[in-house]
């Protein structure tokens, strides 16, 4: 499936189209109804194109005029992802920010922009404050949903993603690399699966032994 062939907005057709082909996990996502705002685990090796997967779904919100929240576990990917994204909207009409910092805090101003990438303790806040945006979010984007089982992170990330399938019922895309029980999470989140197992470099593995590696 060629990316031309993909109905969503040119802005990411065209921010994309150094890679016209879709990777084997963006073609199922999009068979599996990505664009029709169904909830999806996607579970791929690194590299293999999910970001893009997550990218579609968030520009479909954006044509429906409606906010997008894209959940990150640190600070240094939070301004990762807003870089890329800032990028990509660059010469549109819609607004990307993220809010990492006064956690405990409404921050009123989020309101004014369609991306939004926080944090998930940042996102906690936002729901004890009861923000009133809330309500305008359609897509919601949980990079390295696997965290949901470290023990620091993760119940704090399970209590938000119970809140905002209460509140908002909003489209939720998570993603993941490693996940050991994937269907168990996918059916939790009432979400589909979405799994596939090519990456774009073959991964090897071996035993290194003093200086050799034996590859098997």
């Amino acid at each position: 499936m060629k990316i031309d062939e993909v109905e969503i907005p040119t802005f990411v057709k065209e921010k994309y189209k150094q890679f016209p082909s879709l990777t084997p996990i963006q073609e199922k996502a999009i068979v599996g109804g990505l664009l029709e705002d169904k909830s999806q685990l996607i579970c791929a090796p690194t590299a293999s194109g999910k970001t893009l997967v997550a990218t579609m779904a968030i520009s479909k919100a954006l044509e429906k005029q409606k906010k997008a929240l894209y959940i990150v576990p640190l600070k240094a990917l939070a301004n990762e992802k807003f870089k890329e994204y800032l990028s990509l909207l660059e010469n549109t009409e819609f607004k990307v920010t993220k809010a990492v910092g006064d956690i405990d805090s409404p921050s009123l101003y989020l309101g004014h922009y369609d991306i939004i990438v926080l944090t998930t303790e940042k996102l906690d806040s936002l729901l004890r404050h009861k923000v009133q945006w809330l309500h305008e979010v359609s897509c919601v984007v949980i990079d390295e949903i696997h965290l949901l089982n470290d023990p620091s992170r993760g119940p704090t990330l399970e209590i938000i993603l119970t809140l905002l399938k209460t509140l908002i019922k909003p489209q939720i895309v998570g993603l993941s690399a490693t996940i050991g029980n994937p269907q168990e999470l996918a059916n939790w989140l009432e979400a589909d699966l979405i799994k596939d197992d090519w990456r774009p470099v073959e991964l090897k593995q071996g035993i290194l032994v003093g200086k050799k590696v034996q590859f098997y």
